[in-house]
């Protein structure tokens, strides 16, 4: 196969994109850190603890750069080393106070950045961007992937997705839990008002593809300035096993945070086990039920689950 083409088209917008956010200036940010190092920073900000080991797989890096890259570090009085207390022969990693508020500032900073970059483009063309890059990172992701099988992508929604959510919601659950049409009712009340009140910055619709077939689809919906609802999430009965329904919980909370929520609440049903399983196993913790008689079942308990943000 001629992939000539492919090639300089990937290329091109590699080319186009380390100019775009600044890579190839001495210092990333206009900082006087490099790339590398402020990816090191970022992993060490995002965990606890690390061994240079974790952070050579995580990050693809030769053990003898890393730590030349470490000493200088920690030169500057960024990062410290401590011994592990479960295995003497191993050094962990942390950031120092100062390491955590020079990352602090480059985060910030880069959030800017972003933010400006994107402000150039209407809010349609943000939400095609951000979904075209999660496509591109997914199928890449899943091109390293172990099983070409388990691979799928996640996209925002197109003309015709939101009449599926309703079909599928009402055959799913016909079939699994004996729900009469009334259920389906309330789902399409309530994609109807999704689209009737669509908060374009705080609020999201994700659809899982695999294959060219919708594996499934969650929605985030505003409730008020500080918290969020996590509504309609349901997963293909042939797709489940994949990661997916885990996969669009954490989109969710992870959209959340960074819209700047509070809080997040579902409301779901005691019988739901396997959603139950991702919602606590994602943090959620149960903080209400009712028993009621509704969608042709006189035997539900409705729960009402929340997550601190």
């Amino acid at each position: 196969m001629d992939l000539r083409a492919e090639v300089e088209a990937v290329r091109s917008f590699n080319r186009f994109y380390t100019k775009t956010i600044g890579v190839l200036h001495e210092g990333l940010l206009s900082s006087p850190f490099s790339l590398t190092e402020v990816r090191v920073l970022y992993e060490l900000a995002h965990r606890k603890t690390a061994t240079a080991s974790q952070l050579c797989i995580e990050l693809g890096l030769d053990p003898g750069y890393l730590s030349r890259l470490l000493r200088g570090l920690a030169v500057r009085k960024l990062v410290e080393k401590a011994r592990s207390t479960k295995d003497g022969r191993q050094s962990l990693l942390r950031l120092t106070a100062v390491g955590k508020q020079e990352f602090e500032k480059l985060n910030a900073q880069q959030n800017q950045e972003v933010t400006a970059l994107l402000q150039t483009l209407p809010s349609a063309k943000q939400e095609l961007l951000v979904t075209s890059l999660r496509t591109a990172q997914q199928l890449l992701e899943g091109s390293a992937a172990s099983s070409a099988e388990d691979s799928y992508i996640l996209r925002s929604y197109h003309p015709g997705d939101l009449g599926w959510v309703v079909h599928r919601h009402g055959a799913v659950y016909a079939k699994e839990e004996h729900y009469d049409e009334h259920f389906e009712g309330l789902v399409a009340r309530i994609v109807a008002d999704f689209v009737e009140n669509f908060d374009s910055k705080r609020e999201r619709c994700w659809i899982a593809e695999k294959n060219g077939e919708i594996a499934g689809f969650v929605f985030l919906v505003k409730k008020s300035e500080t918290v969020c609802k996590l509504r309609l999430l349901l997963v293909e009965p042939w797709a489940r096993g994949l990661g997916i329904g885990a996969r669009l919980i954490s989109e969710c909370v992870r959209f959340a945070r960074q819209t700047g929520y509070k809080k997040m609440m579902l409301w779901t049903q005691s019988d739901l086990l396997p959603a139950r399983h991702l919602y606590k196993k994602a943090g959620f913790e149960l903080v209400a039920s009712k028993p009621h008689d509704s969608w042709g079942r006189k035997d539900l308990v409705s729960e009402t689950w929340e997550l601190r943000l």
